[in-house]
């Protein structure tokens, strides 16, 4: 069973990563599975068994999350903006009890109390998400890259930048990517990819191919690089990483709203029916996020 909540733990961290506004960093983290993630990204050599026991599931079901959802992606942000947006930050705000909890953990153990160090830390990282959303990106029409050599080496630097949407809580790889211009042209390359499978279009295969590989390979660079980075201050400063850190997660709904202008819909017809029906997702969801980030993880 508990392979199951992983695959199922993935699946919204994948959803979460396209998203603009949305860190499936933060997903992990209020999932409950972000120390674990580090630790399997950090230990594979070393722990290759244990690793991969969460690795596995969690990457399957984020594989799953992103492919379906790209298809839902267009639609759910265009036609039902509101909910969709309560929905994820009901998903977000529902893994705050746990993370305040370690918080708590971590200072009693350091014997300290919270200080004007953690205060700071915490205003900043806050004010680093809210910044990064109020960033008015141009270009992000949906596109379709040109394969060339130049081509390959951008996608690979842009892999590693986003890939910091899985790694870093509240930094969303889906908005950094809005703002660079790429956002629609890689989401645009992944159903485009899984189309041209169904189809067997060797030749639009093979252009998406070129795309997408040094585009993982990038985010699989990245990763592994953020996460030495994150397991080191975890290590050598637990207090201050999670004072950040809750900067970080508190700023997304922000940037959630913000970017995916949600408060549009209170003007339309539909108004008081996207509200409520918002309202009633962002109470599910915070209890499923809620529930699931104390779910047992594989041992």
């Amino acid at each position: 069973m508990s392979y199951i909540w992983m695959v199922l733990k993935g699946m919204l961290m994948g959803i979460a990563n396209i998203i603009p506004g949305v860190s499936g960093g933060t997903m992990a983290v209020s999932l409950g599975i972000y120390d674990d993630l580090i630790y399997s990204i950090t230990h594979l050599a070393k722990d290759r068994k244990k690793s991969l026991r969460i690795l596995l599931p969690l990457g399957g079901g984020l594989v799953l999350g992103i492919i379906g959802f790209s298809y839902l992606i267009e639609v759910l942000l265009s036609q039902y903006t509101l909910p969709t947006a309560l929905a994820f930050i009901g998903l977000i705000l529902g893994g705050i009890p746990i993370l305040v909890k370690s918080f708590l953990h971590a200072l009693r153990q350091e014997k300290k109390k919270i200080s004007f160090s953690h205060i700071v830390l915490f205003v900043v990282f806050f004010a680093l998400v809210v910044s990064l959303a109020l960033i008015q990106a141009e270009g992000n029409t949906m596109s379709t890259i040109t394969l060339s050599f130049g081509s390959i080496i951008t996608m690979f630097f842009i892999g590693v930048i986003a890939s910091a949407t899985m790694v870093v809580p509240g930094v969303s790889g889906s908005l950094v990517l809005m703002v660079l211009g790429y956002y629609y042209s890689i989401l645009n390359s992944v159903t485009g990819f899984f189309d041209a499978l169904t189809s067997l279009n060797i030749d639009q295969l093979l252009h998406y191919t070129g795309i997408l590989f040094p585009f993982g390979i990038g985010v699989l660079t990245g990763i592994f690089l953020i996460s030495k980075l994150i397991e080191y201050l975890f290590t050598n400063h637990p207090t201050l990483t999670y004072s950040g850190i809750l900067g970080l997660v508190l700023a997304s709904p922000f940037a959630i709203v913000y970017n995916t202008n949600a408060l549009n819909d209170l003007q339309g017809s539909n108004a008081a029916s996207f509200l409520i029906i918002g309202l009633i997702f962002a109470v599910l969801c915070f209890l499923l996020t809620y529930y699931l980030g104390k779910t047992e993880e594989p041992a």
